[in-house]
């Protein structure tokens, strides 16, 4: 049997063949490894703590997250939509900022609970009073609001972030229905419908307490004949008692004289 070895050279042609290959499998591996690795795009987002109803009141929280390496965010500019006013806009404090609260006239009035409004929250501010939000962390910055308007389904907050080193991020950009998300999205909260009924349930409530203080009221009312009735029949009692009682010393009295007229 004849063996035939391999040369070196011809060793090294085949070895040198599969570098190529080798090469461009760790290039896509390394490609898939770095898009795996490479955190999503974050936004400034405004989201409910637990429901936003059409008509009602909710907390919602703005989510601000650090999308810089070198700069921490140190202002937030928080814009309410002016087509839809709401009345109550109550910021809830958060440790290491300070909050100012701009109103402005409307210009068209609104009602609420009655009332005529003519100015509203127009925009909330929080300044860092500290190192702010640093690179790698978010903060969520709390807002009371209401009353929700009924005839939307959502609400935009234009919203600007301001970083220490100066720079403004503006994400005011209005998500239009069917197209893609833009670079900048404005925060926008949806709005759920109203419970069927909610608004009917304080009724309900409330007529369920005036049936309750009407059969209080009855069985007061009930009571109070019954008291009277019996103070009646005792005042009736007692003037037969005081009659018969009359009588039967009469007749004691009569007796008395009759026996004594029968001894004489």
């Amino acid at each position: 049997m004849k063996v035939t070895q391999a040369t070196p050279a011809a060793t090294a042609t085949r070895t040198s063949s599969k570098l190529p290959r080798v090469a461009a499998a760790g290039a896509a591996a390394a490609l898939v490894v770095l898009a795996v690795s490479t955190p999503a795009f974050a936004h400034v987002t405004v989201q409910p703590e637990g429901e936003a109803a059409k008509g009602g009141y909710a907390v919602v929280d703005f989510k601000v997250p650090n999308e810089r390496d070198d700069a921490s965010t140190t202002k937030l500019e928080v814009s309410l939509p002016a087509d839809h006013p709401l009345a109550s806009v109550m910021p809830q404090p958060v440790d290491g900022w300070d909050v100012k609260v701009t109103t402005s006239k409307l210009a068209k009035p609104i009602t609420s609970h009655g009332q005529k409004i003519d100015e509203a929250v127009s925009k909330v501010t929080w300044t860092a009073t500290g190192k702010g939000i640093r690179p790698g962390y978010f903060q969520k910055f709390p807002l009371s609001v209401g009353q929700l308007p009924e005839d939307t389904d959502q609400l935009v907050f234009k919203a600007l972030q301001t970083y220490s080193n100066k720079e403004v991020v503006r994400w005011i950009e209005v998500q239009k229905e069917g197209q893609e998300e833009p670079q900048n999205p404005a925060p926008s909260l949806t709005l759920s419908d109203a419970a069927e009924g909610s608004h009917g349930s304080t009724a309900k409530g409330a007529s369920a307490a005036d049936s309750s203080a009407e059969d209080a009221k009855d069985a007061k009312s009930t009571a109070a004949e019954s008291t009277d009735s019996s103070d009646t029949t005792a005042r009736v009692l007692g003037v037969v008692g005081i009659v018969v009682g009359a009588a039967g010393v009469a007749y004691g009295v009569l007796a008395g004289r009759r026996r004594s007229s029968a001894g004489a």
